[in-house]
């Protein structure tokens, strides 16, 4: 029974760990910029990636959110895939800025690359996406 509980405890904190590990800490500028990332581009889900956001970037979200109106975005909603990296960054105390490169692939096999620069801003004691750029 001893070694069977062992076990069990050890599944638990390997389980702990990672989950841990493949979540963004939203506690730094990165971890943020990240998420947004995530939401906005990966997952498509312009709602969740307008919680990270103030300023510009949250004007930028609400008109996407305007101009996509009426249109599902759902589990049966053909999404592309997205794979992306991290190319450059600048980080400060009160502002970062962050430069990646996405990876668009479609089930048709067509793909191609865009590159989002992302600007940080500590607000209070967390920190927003202030504005985002897209381009080629």
């Amino acid at each position: 029974m001893k070694i069977k509980q062992i076990f069990s405890l050890q599944c638990a904190v390997l389980a702990l760990f990672l989950t841990a590990a493949c979540g963004n800490d939203l506690n730094t500028a990165q971890g943020v910029a990240e998420e947004f990332v995530d939401h906005h581009y990966v997952k498509i889900d312009l709602q969740k990636a307008k919680q990270y956001t103030v300023s510009v970037a949250q004007a930028k979200i609400d008109e996407e959110i305007r101009l996509t109106s009426g249109q599902a975005i759902d589990a049966s909603t053909q999404k592309p895939r997205v794979n992306y990296t991290l190319l450059e960054k600048n980080e400060g105390d009160q502002r970062s800025t962050y430069l990646f490169e996405g990876k668009i692939q479609s089930d048709d096999g067509t793909s191609f690359t865009r590159k989002w620069s992302i600007a940080t801003r500590k607000e209070g004691n967390g920190w927003r996406v202030s504005n985002f750029t897209e381009s080629d």
